[in-house]
């Protein structure tokens, strides 16, 4: 009777998945969540929760005829009508930036992009990698925005209501980046790039919603500032163990 042995390079394959995941995702991930707590905590102890940096933000409200007590207003039926006609061009065009930056347009858009990008490659490393970057950023900025506890701003226009988690830092902001980022190696990665396309996901489609996220009063700048960077971060990350991989 012969036993049959496993080869040991296979065997060693078979052992390491699990191994190299929380070595190399999670626990880079708890430590970038604790250096975004322990900034959130600095920033707000040296700011409160009403910084300097708000005067700007109110400042370009006012500038178009934007005011807090508006935001808090009864809407009617003729105040609905003449909002819709007075809207100014940076409402117009952050307006759908907001939408789109939605949780459910998120998810929505990061599950879309898994299938997608499944039927162009075959490839489930790559088809994975949205979804990742979505899951690995939304864990980080879930955990130090409790840690933080940072407040919305105050006295600021906000036409849309803000959602229940703390503000610093971004989650929107860091979606963003995080997904159109991963997008865009993707298209390097399998497309080698297609001209522009390339820094517009990367760059301009996240800018904007980070800008639309200061301006409709929902973040703090330094909230979007934070965003940006856990998102860039989130990107690179799925870029080196899934998409360059």
């Amino acid at each position: 009777m012969t036993t049959r042995l496993r080869h040991p390079t296979r065997a060693r394959r078979a052992a390491t998945p699990v191994p190299a995941l929380v070595g190399r995702v999670v626990v880079p991930a708890l430590g970038v969540t604790a250096a975004f707590a322990a900034a959130g905590r600095v920033i707000r102890r040296i700011g409160g929760d009403e910084p300097r940096e708000d005067r700007a933000v109110r400042a370009l409200q006012e500038r178009f005829g934007h005011h807090p007590e508006v935001a808090g207003a009864a809407p009617t039926a003729e105040s609905d009508v003449t909002a819709a006609a007075a809207r100014e061009p940076i409402d117009r065009v952050t307006a759908p930036f907001s939408w789109y930056s939605g949780v459910p347009q998120t998810i929505a858009n990061g599950a879309i992009w898994c299938g997608v990008t499944w039927l162009l490659t075959r490839r489930a490393r790559s088809a994975i990698a949205p979804g990742v970057a979505l899951a690995v950023e939304t864990a980080c900025f879930v955990s130090s925005a409790a840690l933080v506890g940072r407040l919305r701003p105050h006295r600021v226009w906000r036409p849309e209501t803000p959602h229940g988690t703390a503000s610093f830092p971004s989650g929107h902001t860091a979606a963003a980046f995080a997904l159109h980022g991963t997008l865009a190696d993707l298209l390097d990665r399998h497309r080698g790039g297609v001209g522009i396309l390339g820094p517009v996901l990367r760059y301009g489609i996240p800018s904007a919603i980070a800008f639309s996220r200061i301006y409709r009063g929902q973040h703090h700048i330094s909230d979007v500032v934070a965003g940006a960077l856990l998102g860039r971060w989130t990107a690179a990350l799925v870029r080196r163990e899934l998409v360059a991989s």
